[in-house]
């Protein structure tokens, strides 16, 4: 077997250059320059999207009470039907109908091991020969990478940071073509952590009509919004084009490790169960991975019982972080922050090197800046703009200050003036 292993010539460069700038991959690059020395600094990780560690942000004692109870049950010990148990879908339909003007049934939604499980199946069911899809830039790049995996290419819109990161709708239409398959709309915003108005999405559906797409709306972090801009759904908008969402339990309750997310067909007209895509989504189920099923069990009691005292509290706590992130950012010269976060937990600002000697690029700055000061932020190639930064507020607001206080330390020391 190893002589047939070493014949065969595995090959991961193609997957490798695929995946080379993700999130993950990169905090990880950066990380290997935290300094020994610096033991005495606490490291104050600014980087990551997964605030669950962090006391503040513990999830509700509902959600932990649902998954003991769906343990002590005995009910959820066995395998799950592919698409997923018939009460956690029901659920989850009543809870996306709530908000839109169309009543979904547990039949338009398919569970998945979280959103990037979503992202990859709906990619794949998506892609064929030729086919290309239009992405968010800045956006999440796992898009980009499941496309690739697909054989789908990408092709980038812009989001304005001028205005409030909209969707260049201008430039848009430009993008497509005949082989185009869907738009990609990331609400509320990650990275850039804008909030879509309502009119606003609706140019966007009316957008995708006029091109014969459909639309997959990202609301991963769907109501964690704390600015003047509520919350809209684009399954409100499902009658003008048909809307796949994707969501999951993991920013909202603050449970990412529990992997349980969904895609939801908000599609009154029925254009996507007549195509067939609904019954291929079930087929590439079929062979795929489930959320375990306790945590399948555990959704309904989570979904229904949850108070608005524990979502309140986190959003209060996200706004308090941006106050802080804003005050402390303005007294940094070679950053400019062209937008106040309204919602989820991450914010972009753009990085003027002519105010900085010895530092490059933006992957250079994050390098160095670990290496002297502990903090880990990201860098804006990662998600599509270079020389721009990404920081994630999800933090208790005291640990924010001190980040962005030792943040402005260094960018002192490296002024040019």
């Amino acid at each position: 077997m190893e002589n047939k292993l070493a014949k065969w010539g595995f090959n991961n460069g193609d997957l490798k250059e695929k995946s080379l700038l993700s999130i993950r991959s990169v905090l990880e690059t950066i990380m290997e320059n935290l300094k020994e020395e610096n033991e005495r600094k606490s490291v104050i990780h600014l980087g990551r999207g997964d605030p669950s560690a962090i006391p503040c942000f513990r999830t509700s004692p509902v959600a932990e009470d649902a998954l003991f109870s769906a343990v002590r049950s005995a009910k959820f010990n066995g395998y799950a039907p592919a698409v997923g148990i018939y009460s956690a879908r029901r659920s989850i339909a009543e809870y996306i109908s709530h908000d839109i003007p169309h009543q979904l049934s547990p039949d338009d939604v398919f569970l998945t091991p979280g959103a990037n499980h979503a992202i990859e199946v709906v990619m794949a069911v998506l892609a064929r020969p030729g086919a290309n899809i239009l992405l968010p830039k800045p956006g999440y790049p796992f898009y980009e990478a499941r496309a690739a995996v697909s054989n789908v290419e990408v092709r980038h819109f812009d989001l304005l940071p001028e205005k409030g990161w909209e969707v260049d709708l201008e430039s848009l239409e430009s993008l497509a073509d005949d082989n185009t398959i869907a738009i990609v709309i990331i609400n509320p915003g990650n990275p850039c952590g804008n909030v879509f108005t309502s009119e606003h999405l609706q140019e966007i559906a009316e957008t995708a009509k006029k091109l014969g797409i459909l639309v997959i709306a990202d609301e991963v972090y769907s109501h964690l919004c704390f600015g003047s801009k509520p919350f809209v759904p684009m399954g409100v908008f499902g009658s003008i084009t048909p809307i796949l969402t994707l969501g999951s339990l993991s920013k909202r309750w603050i449970i990412p490790g529990w992997r349980l997310g969904w895609i939801a067909m908000v599609d009154p007209s029925g254009i996507l169960k007549k195509s067939g895509f609904a019954e291929s989504l079930q087929s590439y189920l079929d062979y795929g991975a489930n959320p375990a099923t306790i945590i399948q069990g555990a959704v309904p009691h989570i979904l229904e019982k949850t108070t608005k005292d524990f979502f309140s509290n986190i959003n209060n706590i996200l706004r308090e972080a941006v106050e802080v992130f804003i005050t402390k950012i303005q007294e940094i010269p070679c950053f400019t922050c062209p937008y106040k976060p309204d919602g989820a937990m991450s914010v972009m600002f753009k990085l003027n090197l002519s105010f900085l000697e010895g530092i490059n690029d933006d992957m250079d700055f994050c390098t160095k800046l670990v290496h002297e000061e502990s903090v880990i932020i990201l860098p804006g190639m990662v998600v599509g703009l270079k020389d721009w930064l990404r920081l994630t507020f999800a933090i208790e607001p005291s640990i924010l200050e001190e980040g962005l206080e030792r943040i402005k330390a260094f960018c002192l020391r490296r002024s040019s003036s």
